[in-house]
């Protein structure tokens, strides 16, 4: 299933970006929906690229079908991003703890600056390798990447105001 998701910022692309690869701000996501407390697995920083390793845990209810084919409790992953900051691109990849024959997930997310602030437009590839429920793993998925997204943009807004910026 591929995907497109826009985020919405009331600040400069730098300082979003600046936000988003701080890992303060990372360890700060724990307030977000649906997700555990991120844990920072790496942040290497080479010039203008940065690269990040960051474990998730999935928090939030799953529907009887699902929980049929997978455990919740083991519903963690690492996404490792690649963020160039001259050119404002990020690729990433997802990456099952368990599970990882049933699920692929990449995608690259460009960050414009734009008047009222920034955007950042992620364009993604998701598939679920499950028989009968995958498609519907899949919207399910997705519908909480574009939740996340949301309350992510809000998070980092928050974040930068409260640090007077």
């Amino acid at each position: 299933m591929r995907f497109r998701i826009e985020q919405r910022f009331a600040h400069d692309l730098e300082q979003v970006e600046d936000a988003l690869l701080d890992p303060a701000f990372i360890t700060g996501m724990a307030a977000l929906p649906k997700l555990g407390s991120p844990e920072l697995l790496g942040h290497d920083v080479d010039g203008t690229v940065v690269h990040l390793q960051v474990r998730y845990v999935f928090a939030g209810e799953l529907s009887s079908a699902v929980r049929r084919v997978v455990d919740p409790a083991r519903l963690t992953w690492v996404e490792h991003s690649t963020t160039d900051r001259a050119s404002h691109r990020t690729t990433f990849r997802i990456a099952p703890d368990h599970y990882g024959a049933m699920l692929r997930c990449a995608g690259t997310i460009v960050g414009s600056a734009v008047a009222s602030g920034a955007t950042r437009i992620a364009d993604g590839e998701l598939r679920v390798s499950v028989p009968l429920v995958g498609t519907k793993v899949e919207r399910a998925i997705v519908s909480g990447l574009e939740e996340h997204a949301a309350a992510e943009a809000a998070l980092v807004d928050t974040w930068l105001r409260s640090r007077g910026r």
